[in-house]
């Protein structure tokens, strides 16, 4: 289903408080509000800090649509291409770009996805700002990181955020409080609340594709493989 959702646009000219607050909760036709006020009524609602933002502007998009709507196709394909859920490809844009193709980081990151340029150009993206390569790269990095965690969402994303290596030397989410509330974030936006897994550790061993050896890291062993663990919580 696809939902109305409030952009939100950081203001982070000039000189900036430590933070801002924002809230979100879903209305009683469960579309995704966010705003920099508390909901009136008594309500669930969530609160996340936007570290270095004096304020947040939320608006509406009209007509009862999103801005991902211009992107959905696009969304829609590379999702069902690689097998990956297209309402998190949704929420991953919405927390990295708030669907702003030009979009970049102070660390460099590009587009809709906030792709790295290594990144890109390991995945074959030429123009990271146009929308359709963008996304293409985003997604199929994306199944990269989930087939890389055998299919755990909140490690694939702090991966996605901090980079592998971080998740490897913790065998968890990394104890970094930007990862975390990005985890948090892109599963709420998305719906996806997936479980822990199971054991802890994180698993590394040698597969082979297209006849070259390629090394495999899980949250749980294969059968038949010889793994090494490789970190712990």
């Amino acid at each position: 289903m696809r939902h109305s959702l409030l952009v939100l646009t950081l203001l982070a000219a000039g000189v900036v408080p430590a933070s801002a607050q924002i809230y979100s909760w879903r209305d009683a036709k469960g579309q995704l509000i966010v705003s920099d006020r508390p909901r009136g009524d008594a309500g669930e609602m969530v609160t996340y800090e936007v570290p270095r933002a004096r304020g947040v502007r939320a608006t509406t998009a009209g007509g009862g649509s999103s801005r991902s709507a211009a992107f959905d196709e696009a969304i829609e394909e590379h999702s069902s291409a690689q097998g990956v859920s297209p309402e998190l490809v949704r929420a991953v844009i919405q927390v990295e770009s708030a669907f702003n193709p030009m979009a970049v980081s102070n660390k460099g990151a590009m587009g809709l996805m906030q792709l790295m340029p290594a990144t890109a150009r390991e995945l074959g993206v030429e123009n990271p700002f146009l929308p359709e390569e963008n996304i293409r790269g985003g997604v199929a990095y994306l199944r990269q990181l989930l087939d890389r965690y055998d299919s755990n969402v909140e490690l694939a994303l702090a991966a996605y955020n901090a980079g592998p290596g971080s998740v490897e030397k913790y065998g968890t989410i990394p104890p970094y409080r930007e990862t975390q509330a990005y985890v948090k974030k892109v599963t709420g936006v998305s719906g996806t609340v997936p479980p822990p897994p199971p054991d802890p550790t994180i698993y590394k061993w040698i597969d082979t594709s297209n006849g070259a050896a390629v090394v495999r890291y899980g949250n749980k062993p294969p059968k038949g493989v010889d793994a090494v663990p490789v970190s712990r919580r």
